[in-house]
């Protein structure tokens, strides 16, 4: 029977909110209550999840989550947009945390928002956690089983063992054995497709279904538009392409689908690049990505 793939950032946070709740924040004696909505108005958002908590010494207030698949440089600003509805929705004080899950090359990940503005000032501080730099240890000895399907990409993750380990607790689990699939799509990002495969014995077709996956693949289109254009030079846009489509190849269909690179690469029609971008989205086997090319 098929897993699915879409395990979103409330369903992660939900299985031991209170555990969650005492990690990000480094606040020992935290209570947690319910997840609370955190659907504002005017604003749609699905990364972001408010938990209600207390301490003796700091009494009730909020910890707002915001997970991200890569840090984006409008977080600052949106990290104090979104803990001032949540204080002035609730009213309580809150406490943002910002989780970025990938590692984005070498990019500064500010702590705070500040602006000034006709003497003006603004600031909005929040909690970073770059989930490279946690430590694989603590997603197995500190009861935060929200931490086990980010294993592979955690400090010291990236090992078939420590995968394995990781997924034994998860399969032992009925209510752990969703993330499955989010542990999966993970690994592929430190693990070779096919030993994924092999650790996971089912078919890895179902990760195309992820939202994360689909996320993936329109930033890789974003970035190769992106950098073409500030470059303004065909060579520089063909490069950003094929950057995309190698991503897109070894994401779906793993080392046999990098073997088409090669011959990819000696396409210089961008026209014709981005149709293949485009067709490795619909195809569902190689057979079928060859006629395109």
């Amino acid at each position: 029977m098929a897993k699915t793939a879409d395990i979103s950032t409330k369903r992660l946070i939900s299985l031991a909110p209170e555990n969650w709740v005492k990690w990000v924040t480094q606040i020992p004696d935290i209570g947690s209550g319910e997840i609370i909505n955190s659907e504002f108005q005017w604003i749609s958002r699905e990364s972001d999840v408010l938990v209600r908590a207390t301490s003796p010494q700091y009494g009730e207030f909020i910890v707002l989550n915001e997970l991200q698949l890569r840090y984006k440089p409008e977080m600052p600003k949106r990290m104090r947009a979104y803990a001032a509805l949540a204080e002035e929705k609730y009213n309580l004080p809150t406490y943002p945390v910002l989780v970025n899950i990938l590692k984005e090359s070498d990019v500064e990940i500010p702590t705070s928002y500040e602006s000034q503005f006709a003497g003006l000032h603004a600031r909005q501080d929040y909690r970073v956690i770059n989930l490279w730099e946690v430590d694989v240890d603590i997603a197995f000895t500190q009861a935060v089983p929200s931490l086990l399907p980010f294993v592979p990409i955690l400090k010291g993750g990236a090992e078939e063992s420590t995968v394995q380990r990781a997924l034994q607790i998860l399969r032992a689990d009925e209510q752990l054995s969703q993330l499955e699939t989010v542990m999966a799509f993970f690994a592929t990002f430190v693990l070779d497709s096919a030993i994924v495969q092999q650790i996971m014995r089912w078919d890895m077709a179902v990760l195309r279904e992820s939202p994360w996956y689909q996320q993936i693949l329109r930033e890789g289109e974003e970035r190769g538009e992106k950098r073409g254009e500030e470059r303004g030079r065909r060579e520089g846009r063909q490069e950003e392409i094929l950057s995309g489509i190698e991503l897109a190849l070894e994401i779906k269909f793993g080392a046999e689908g990098l073997q088409l690179m090669p011959e990819i690469s000696q396409i210089s029609d961008l026209d014709r690049l981005k149709a293949i971008q485009q067709g490795i989205k619909s195809v569902n086997t190689l057979d079928e990505l060859r006629q395109l090319i």
